[in-house]
């Protein structure tokens, strides 16, 4: 690696014994309280360092490619390319923040499945040769546009559940393999492999074995045109739970070493994003409005109404909602619950409860339905697990503002990386020590994810 991005402006805090990012997090919101009450973020970047020794424990030697989609913070992606994980991109601008990291055209691939002929050519000119494919049509706008492109055709699979019909699905079936094999030979494009995903949603690891099945299918097929395959994409749909890692790795293990033995001079890879930094951030958010509604309002369709007519039911409004860091909750369900940030007693009163985000719009929804202690305006609301979705993207909603990001590692997953070997000086420029008793001033120390 040539070196780190040259103008990201950000810090990262390294925690002694004593700190916490509870700490952290209390800090920040009695800083912000005084300051502007504005969202912010705390990542933990020893999250991802935790999670790449985890994968390479368990999924070794199978190489891990980040989507760059899932968060495109400079601190997540700095940390990721010293970890030596290659990076799966989705367009043009995703390829230059990566390459402005140093990394090796080798080690991206060019993801997007309905790609622009100019990004194409962008990748050509970068030296960004392995792309996907699932139609002739792509195939097509490859051959005009990159000469020396290595293809995986991607692969449908039958993963589709009643929660998941609607939404939108990319990859070829094997019949049509060998009519994009036949296009490729007449157009003289290089395929070497082959990419499937299975949607981390999915329930059924036997997905799993039928999709490795049909990889080796398409693998034999391609012998016949002569194509040289040399790579599998087993996808991504890595929750970040250590025993989801080991139940895939419980039933690909035995295919991979029967369809693609080490011998064969395959190189398989994986796209774990959410896997790396979804747990490794948390979200503060700060209610901005409050208003009492009617309880059967906020009862979702077929639900009975069970509650004492004489109880409150309230909605509230936060600083940030579906056109900032919850855009996922337009598609999916939300994964985390909100935690109350201010000490409440354990038998104070629950009520029930929705959140919204601050446009004001019918779809900025967050929450539909939850139980909370009665909320004022000005409380803060934590919400785990969001790391993954939006970070590094600009939002569309005009009087949305972006949340500072507060990067946070401590000591033991610092000396982790020393001992690995891959501490450099060059990085440790980002960091400052954070003593037990946390005294930090958000100006002086931190500064936005650029």
């Amino acid at each position: 690696m040539k070196g780190f991005l040259e103008d990201a402006n950000y810090s990262i805090g390294l925690l002694d014994e004593g700190a916490t990012l509870a700490d952290v997090i209390d800090n920040c919101i009695y800083e912000h309280t005084h300051t502007g009450k504005k969202a912010f973020y705390v990542g933990d970047l020893g999250k991802l360092v935790r999670n790449n020794m985890q994968w390479q424990n368990v999924m070794a030697p199978i190489k891990p490619f980040y989507p760059v989609k899932c968060n495109s913070t400079p601190g997540v992606l700095e940390i990721l390319g010293t970890l030596g994980v290659g990076f799966a991109c989705s367009s043009k601008s995703e390829m230059a923040l990566v390459q402005d990291l140093g990394i090796s055209p080798e080690n991206i691939i060019y993801t997007n499945p309905c790609k622009q002929a100019s990004q194409i050519k962008y990748a050509a000119k970068a030296g960004i040769n392995i792309m996907t494919c699932d139609n002739d049509i792509e195939l097509k706008k490859i051959s005009r546009n990159h000469p020396n492109a290595k293809l995986l055709l991607h692969i449908a699979t039958e993963d589709i559940t009643a929660g998941e019909e609607m939404n939108m699905k990319f990859g070829t079936t094997l019949k049509n393999c060998r009519h994009l094999m036949e296009c490729a030979k007449e157009l003289g494009v290089q395929i070497v492999g082959v990419k499937f995903h299975v949607s981390g949603s999915c329930k059924d690891l036997q997905t799993y074995i039928h999709a490795l099945s049909d990889a080796r299918c398409v693998f034999d097929m391609a012998e016949e045109f002569g194509f040289k395959m040399n790579m599998l994409d087993i996808g991504g749909g890595f929750t970040g739970s250590e025993l989801q890692l080991e139940e895939v790795n419980h039933v690909i293990r035995p295919l991979l070493d029967v369809y693609f033995p080490k011998e064969s001079g395959v190189n398989v890879i994986a796209e774990p994003g959410c896997y790396y930094v979804s747990s490794a951030f948390t979200l503060a958010v700060n209610v901005i409005a409050k208003k009492t509604v009617e309880y059967d309002k906020l009862l979702p369709s077929g639900v009975e109404q069970t509650r004492n007519d004489d109880e409150p039911v309230f909605t509230y409004y936060i600083n940030d909602g579906v056109y900032g860091s919850f855009a996922s909750k337009l598609s999916e369900k939300l994964n985390t619950i909100p935690e109350v940030h201010k000490k409440y007693k354990e038998d104070e009163p629950l009520f029930a409860s929705s959140l919204w985000g601050p446009s004001c719009d019918e779809l900025d929804q967050i929450v539909e339905n939850c139980l909370l202690p009665e909320l004022s305006v000005g409380d803060w609301l934590i919400f785990d697990n969001m790391g993954s979705g939006t970070l590094g993207e600009q939002s569309t909603f005009n009087d949305y503002q972006r949340p500072l990001i507060y990067y946070m590692m401590s000591f033991s997953d610092w000396d982790e990386m020393q001992d690995a070997g891959i501490a450099s000086d060059t990085l440790m420029k980002n960091f400052f020590f954070v003593p037990s008793c946390i005294q930090l001033s958000p100006e002086e120390r931190f500064s936005t994810a650029a």
